[in-house]
């Protein structure tokens, strides 16, 4: 008898399980170092010390602006603190996030395309966040770069509304719901850091999905009409 069960994870496109597997892994990884089993007492510090090496600090950001210097392992602070996460929660709502907005996305955008929307909308969002926001808070986690996977998703909705005639004001209620609750947050928690950094995320992922997505715009719009 053949059986006809087939995991949910393939269907999803193998680029998007990599990215969720990588943050994912690193968050299991620092669980176990808190919980005792990997690092001893050195492993239950290892979490900090990632946000630390890893993370975008405002600090380090003036710094280099001040003395016009811009070593690179500062400059890697804008691609790899998507990866590092303040809590197992954290990192669950964005592995989440990946897989079910990055599929859709993944489905119609290259894996190269893929990655540059979530890595520019990471940096352009830690951009955001140092040079607007001046925040004293480390930026850390991956929801600029979830952002812009909406950003790049909310393209693709703008895109088939444009060719069924329909209103494509329709393709913006997603982030427009997501941006006030992240503001109903940032009122009760006092900094705005975080959607500063989301919502600039959120513009790349869109205006990148111009360039990098197949065929632009004209394509798009063929491929939306034949599904």
């Amino acid at each position: 008898m053949e059986s006809h069960s087939t995991s949910p994870f393939l269907s999803i496109p193998p680029i998007v399980i990599a990215l969720a597997a990588v943050i994912g892994g690193l968050e299991l990884l620092f669980q176990a170092a808190t919980a005792g089993f990997l690092g001893g007492q050195a492993g239950l510090g290892w979490r900090l010390a990632a946000i630390e090496d890893y993370g975008v600090l405002t600090a380090v950001v003036d710094w280099m602006l001040a003395n016009n210097t811009y070593p690179t392992e500062h400059l890697l602070r804008f691609v790899t603190y998507p990866l590092i996460h303040g809590s197992f929660v954290h990192a669950a709502f964005v592995v989440v996030f990946v897989l079910a907005i990055g599929k859709m996305v993944a489905e119609v955008f290259s894996p190269w395309a893929f990655v540059a929307v979530f890595l520019m909308s990471a940096v352009v969002g830690a951009l955001a966040f140092t040079l607007i926001m001046h925040s004293q808070y480390p930026l850390i986690g991956g929801y600029p770069g979830v952002y812009g996977l909406i950003g790049a998703f909310t393209f693709l909705l703008w895109a088939r509304l444009a060719g069924t005639g329909e209103n494509q004001y329709r393709a913006f209620s997603m982030i427009g719901i997501l941006l006030a609750i992240q503001v109903l947050f940032g009122l009760i928690q006092g900094d705005f850091g975080n959607v500063v950094s989301e919502l600039a995320g959120f513009l790349t992922g869109f205006l990148l999905s111009f360039i990098v997505s197949p065929g632009g715009w004209s394509r798009v719009v063929a491929r939306m009409r034949q599904r």
